[in-house]
């Protein structure tokens, strides 16, 4: 087994015939689940470990990935809509690894000199980030824990690109719901709310506890992961104190702003999550 120092970490790029476990990370337990990776894992992707999806395949053995798919595209609608509302600024938190549509893509779509920071405490994430972003000076990847939001905001690598005097938009996207109830995620969203200028938004999304498939998945990522609370919508909707909702309100993912008529019914998997918009009044 090879060990590799952090900036050689690129999956991508390992030579024909080897594998993630073929070589070993420096300072990263592989016997240790990541909730980026394991996102990864379930979206398909092949930057992770075998302990990593080992918990997608059981995550997905009665569901299918289309609920993480659904978190996926209303991360791009959302992102759209911001940028369509002139924010040109976006510190995406809990970020995990690049796969399509990532947020800056999507933003300097709209604007191409939208700046964009991604957050992520998982190293590997930082590693993926630099090969992708290597020639846009408008995206930075910062190593940093979200749940500190002190100590995020005060990087001077986010606030080389973010002036928090101008509107910003904030994401939380797939991420508070791996904060345990004692990690306060609704003090954490405070603290950023409280951080931001006035007309900036703050986007999040998360698992909602509304079905019994839900609650399933619940149990199999807080026994195998340790990580990934179904909460209920009135509890998500209070993470929105505060913000001014933007219309249709904090909904199943596959109800807001979709770009065609949602199918009705959802699926069980359209089910699985919420998310809304808010702005902050001034």
């Amino acid at each position: 087994m090879v060990e590799r120092e952090q900036d050689e970490w690129d999956f991508d790029a390992l030579p024909e015939g080897e594998s993630p476990e073929d070589w070993a990370p420096t300072g990263i337990d592989v016997t240790v689940p990541s909730v980026a990776r394991v996102y990864d894992a379930i979206l398909g992707g092949k930057n992770n470990f075998a302990v990593d999806r080992r918990i997608a395949d059981e995550a997905l053995a009665n569901l299918s990935n289309e609920g993480a798919w659904h978190n996926r595209h209303i991360l791009a609608r959302g992102v759209r809509y911001l940028a369509a509302q002139g924010i040109d600024q976006f510190v995406d938190l809990g970020s995990g690894l690049p796969t399509v549509q990532n947020t800056h893509e999507v933003a300097q779509e709209v604007n191409p000199d939208a700046a964009v920071v991604y957050v992520d405490n998982d190293p590997i994430v930082l590693a993926h980030g630099r090969a992708l972003l290597a020639d846009n000076h408008r995206t930075r990847v910062v190593t940093a824990d979200l749940r500190d939001p002190a100590d995020v905001l005060a990087r001077p690598e986010l606030r080389e690109l973010i002036d928090f005097t101008r509107p910003v938009g904030l994401l939380l996207v797939a991420v508070l719901h791996h904060l345990a109830d004692d990690e306060d995620p609704a003090g954490v969203v405070r603290a950023y709310r409280d951080a931001l200028p006035p007309g900036s938004y703050i986007f999040i999304t998360h698992f909602c506890d509304s079905t019994p498939e839900g609650r399933a998945l619940e149990k199999i990522f807080l026994t195998q992961l340790g990580s990934g609370r179904f909460r209920p919508l009135e509890e998500i909707e209070s993470y929105f104190d505060g913000l001014e909702l933007v219309d249709p309100g904090v909904v199943l993912l596959p109800l807001w702003h979709p770009d065609e008529p949602a199918t009705r019914p959802l699926t069980p998997e359209g089910h699985l999550s919420v998310g809304g918009i808010g702005r902050l009044p001034g």
